[in-house]
Parts: C-alpha cells; sequence; structure tokens
C-alpha cells in the first residue's frame, strides 16, 4: 500500500539525485518552495558532499517557483543560489552551470517583469561562461538563443527575428540529446517566437509553421507528466488559431481557439501555477466575446507583484469594465473606475515599476477616451498621457504595453 507521506518524501529524494526536472510540474508551488528551501540548506551544510550541484538544483528550483508565481523574492534567491554554487565549483563545467543559472535567472526575471537592464545583464553572464562538456555547452547554446530571442522581439526588425530562429534551431539540435525539459522549454520559445513573427508580419506560413511545432510538443507531453508543458503549448496553440481566426474573420477558427485555451486552462488548477493559468486568461481575453470573472481573479491573482501578465490583466479588466459603462452610458461607473486607478497610484508603498506606472496611464488614458466619447468631448490630455506610456514601457523593454498605448493613440487620431 502507497504510504503518502514516507513514499513521497521517497520519490523527492529519488527526483533530487536526477538532471530531469520534468517531475517539478506534478507539485503546486507551495511545496516547490519547500523543495527549494530544503536544497538551498543542503547546500550549505558541512556534510554535503557536491555544495555546487545542490545550490544549482536549488536555483533551478527557485527560478521555477518565481516562473510559476511572479515573486521577486524567487528570483532573488535564483540569482544568490547560483552566485553560491559559482564559489563552490572546482571545475571549469561546474562554473560555467552556475554562470548559465545566473544567466537564466535574469531572463526569468525580465520575462516576468521586463526590464532591459537584466535583458543584458543576463546576455553578459552567458557570454563569460567558458563549458568544455558537450551537455554544458549544449545548455549554453539554449540560453544564448532564448536571450537572443528576447533581443529580437525588442530590435522588431525581422533580419533579427530569423537570426534568433536559426540560433533557436542550433540550439534545438545540440540540447535534444541532453536534456529534455530544456529542449522542450526551447521548442516553446522557438514557437512563440514563430508565432509573433507571424502576427507581427501577418503571414500565414510562420503561424503554420507555429502551430505544426506546437501540435508535436502537445503529442509528445502527457497531462499526467507534464501538464505545465502541455497547457503552454496549447495555449500558443490558441493563440495562433485566434490569429488566423482573425485575418481569415473564420468563425469556425475563433470556436477551435476557443477550445484551445480551455483546454491549457483544464491541464492544472490556478493555484498550482498561477502565472500560466494568469497567461491563459491574458490570451483569451483578446476575445471581446470572452467572459469578464477569469481577467477579475487574474488580477487578484497578480496584485502587488508588478509583473507584465498582472499588468496586462490589470489594463483588459479595465477596458472591459470602461466598455460596460460606454455601452450603457454610465458616467458614475468611469468615475468608480478612475477613483480605483487614482487610489492605486495614491496608496502604493514605494515608487511604481515601469510596468505598473505604464498600466495605470493606459487606465487614466482610457477614462478620459471614454468621457470625452460620452460627452462629446475632445480628450485633450489623453494623447499625451499614452505617448507618455508608450515610451516608458518601450524604454523598459515591455513592447506590448508599448503597442497597446499606440493603438489607443492611433484611434484618437481616426476619431479627429
Amino acid at each position: 500500500m502507497f504510504e503518502f507521506g514516507r513514499d513521497l518524501r521517497k520519490l523527492f529524494g529519488e527526483a533530487r539525485d536526477s538532471d530531469d526536472l520534468g517531475w517539478l510540474e506534478l507539485i503546486g508551488v507551495e511545496l516547490l518552495a519547500v523543495e527549494a528551501r530544503a536544497l538551498t540548506t543542503d547546500g550549505g551544510r558541512v556534510s554535503c558532499r557536491q555544495p555546487a550541484r545542490t545550490w544549482l538544483r536549488a536555483s533551478a528550483l527557485w527560478r521555477e517557483h518565481a516562473r510559476r508565481t511572479g515573486q521577486r523574492d524567487s528570483i532573488a534567491k535564483a540569482l544568490a543560489t547560483a552566485d553560491d554554487a559559482a564559489r563552490a565549483s572546482t571545475a571549469d563545467d561546474d562554473l560555467a552551470r552556475a554562470g548559465l543559472a545566473r544567466a537564466s535567472a535574469l531572463l526569468t526575471s525580465f520575462d516576468l517583469f521586463g526590464d532591459r537592464d537584466a535583458l543584458d545583464e543576463a546576455a553578459s553572464a552567458a557570454r563569460e561562461t567558458t563549458p568544455r562538456r558537450l551537455a554544458v555547452l549544449a545548455t549554453s547554446a539554449g540560453v544564448h538563443a532564448r536571450i537572443r530571442a528576447r533581443q529580437a522581439r525588442l530590435s522588431e526588425t525581422t533580419a533579427d527575428r530569423l537570426d534568433a530562429a536559426a540560433l533557436m534551431d542550433a540550439a534545438l539540435h545540440a540540447i535534444t540529446k541532453h536534456n529534455p525539459v530544456e529542449a522542450d522549454d526551447l521548442r516553446l520559445d522557438n514557437a512563440a517566437l514563430a508565432l509573433e513573427g507571424g502576427i507581427v508580419q501577418r503571414d500565414p506560413r510562420l503561424l503554420d509553421q507555429a502551430g505544426r511545432d506546437l501540435k508535436a510538443l502537445v503529442e509528445a507531453s502527457s497531462a499526467d507528466t507534464r501538464p505545465l508543458t502541455r497547457a503552454r503549448a496549447l495555449a500558443l496553440c490558441g493563440a495562433g488559431l485566434s490569429a488566423l481566426a482573425a485575418m481569415a474573420d473564420d468563425a469556425g477558427a475563433v470556436e477551435a481557439g476557443h477550445a484551445m485555451f480551455d483546454a491549457a486552462a483544464d491541464q492544472f488548477t490556478p493555484d498550482h501555477s498561477p502565472m500560466d493559468w494568469v497567461a491563459i486568461q491574458v490570451a483569451r481575453a483578446i476575445d471581446p466575446a470572452s467572459p469578464i470573472e477569469p481577467l477579475i481573479r487574474a488580477e487578484a491573482l497578480t496584485g502587488g507583484h508588478g509583473t507584465l501578465l498582472g499588468g496586462l490583466a490589470r489594463d483588459l479588466l479595465v477596458a472591459r469594465e470602461i466598455e460596460r459603462a460606454l455601452d450603457t452610458g454610465d458616467l458614475m461607473a468611469l468615475t468608480r473606475i478612475e477613483t480605483r486607478v487614482r487610489r492605486r497610484l495614491a496608496e502604493r508603498v514605494g515608487p511604481p515599476s515601469a510596468v505598473e506606472w505604464a498600466v495605470d496611464q493606459l487606465g487614466m488614458a482610457r477614462v478620459m477616451i471614454a468621457r470625452g466619447q460620452l460627452m462629446d468631448s475632445a480628450p485633450d490630455q489623453a494623447a499625451f498621457v499614452l505617448s507618455e506610456a508608450a515610451e516608458a514601457a518601450r524604454d523598459h523593454g515591455v513592447p506590448v504595453l508599448a503597442d497597446r498605448a499606440r493603438a489607443l493613440m492611433l484611434g484618437l487620431s481616426l476619431r479627429v
């Protein structure tokens, strides 16, 4: 008979000795934090035989915890344990692994919060490593490729995207033999790059390519053993189908996209991986016909963390609430929304992050524009507010918020 507590500890003990971290997808964020703390403590014990390796694994667990919760403290712990691993390293490859762990933690920080400085620091940390063994060289190629993909998104040039895609393909070829989990993460990044390129360039071929890659990843990822990888791939499939549906004005494709989002959300509960669940709701909410309740919960789950996903959820929620007020001609509802945004600005402790500031400016501008529509007056300050928000978001490294601000500015100019 299976004795839950004892046998579960035995399974984790065996997993600690494996380089395959796919088992992390099966545990929730609370247990993930317990395991990360245990490894962090173990690495500092005098009796620890392999402190560098133990701290490296702790760094990987803290990084995954940050990715799934959006907590800055977990990023700090991932960086600290990577530095501990570097100090304990006695071989070149161990030192290289520690440097790549630091670069990966900084990359996760960029994905969560933006900030070009974090991306530049990640690139610098990766460049300073000198791996020798093939497995470490493959990991290094993967980290470099993921950094390059994000740099290409910021540059917004087709040539940079093509270069990043080529580097990603080469890294995938190298890493597939050595680390299946890292390979799956690369496949997701590669598909996301192709998907974004297809949407930006309105190129169905790139969208089809991303769809084929994601379908293969979904089929290879079991819901019983790799639920998060499967959900992430399904969510990207839904985004691709929704983009194709918009291009072709295909109602059937819209429904198929919705089904993909539903399938992704069914893979786990929101408390198992809050940020993944929020990402699915944000992607789904781009359709104005989607329900507002998941956005309310998504905003509550991410409140106070300053993450990009949380900012997107808040902006979509405010936009949806304003649409409701416009539909009913409710000026008081607009005033309540404005009061809530102003209260958040007034009650925030410490200076806002660039993401939080840009989202609040978008909210204020949306209220100005809506009030102008209801009162048949020009929202004189809205264009300036949006311009400032777009500039701050672009400088910080979050072009998606800058694009939203520019879209609102375009809408203003067309009304004039």
